[in-house]
């Protein structure tokens, strides 16, 4: 005969058969729950300026929640040509090319100009300097390739419901869109980021 103790221990097959099945199913609900909430997450909308839109009016500087601006100039380096007479970096109207305020398109001089090798320039952002005011993107649309081009940088947006700039943006530029690819860069494979 066996103890009562011995008994207790031991499990029927169907029990160990009904408590693997639930184990099963937790797991399989779990596993379920999980995929959906990373989907869930990567499906996640933000809002973005499609550069091919923009006219750099200026009101991401002065219409975002944000102070300074969560919009900020940035450099896709592929496109840029380097070039010595940089129309993101100088004033229309300059008369020397030297690296005086004067002769600086941007406001706060966040963009830092560096020799490369005769006659190329390197021209590199200082976000923590820019208002996103865009007059850089302008010069450079207008007078070079278009390399400077304004975005949201979604690690300073709020990702208002209602994001102030887009409700007053004159060309319509801002939208929402997924954060699976929430960079829209003009003429430049939107997956890389200068």
């Amino acid at each position: 005969m066996e103890s009562s103790d011995n008994k207790k221990s031991k499990i029927s097959r169907r029990e160990f058969i009904n408590s693997s099945v639930r184990f099963s199913i937790v797991l399989g609900i779990g596993a379920i729950g999980g995929r959906l909430l990373t989907r869930s997450h990567a499906r996640q909308m933000v809002w973005q300026l499609d550069t091919s839109k923009c006219i750099q009016c200026g009101r991401c500087a002065t219409n975002c929640v944000k102070t300074p601006s969560a919009v900020k100039c940035v450099h896709v380096y592929s496109m840029c040509g380097y070039c010595d007479l940089c129309g993101g970096y100088f004033r229309p109207e300059t008369k020397e090319l030297t690296t005086a305020a004067e002769n600086q398109l941007c406001p706060t001089s966040a963009i830092r100009r560096k020799f490369v090798e005769d006659p190329f320039f390197q021209y590199d952002i200082d976000e923590k300097l820019c208002i996103g005011c865009g007059k850089c993107v302008k010069g450079c649309g207008a007078f070079g390739n278009g390399s400077l081009q304004l975005q949201v940088r979604h690690d300073l947006c709020d990702n208002c419901n209602e994001c102030a700039i887009a409700r007053d943006c004159p060309a319509g530029a801002f939208s929402r869109v997924s954060s699976d690819s929430p960079y829209l860069f003009s003429g430049f494979d939107s997956k890389k980021k200068g």
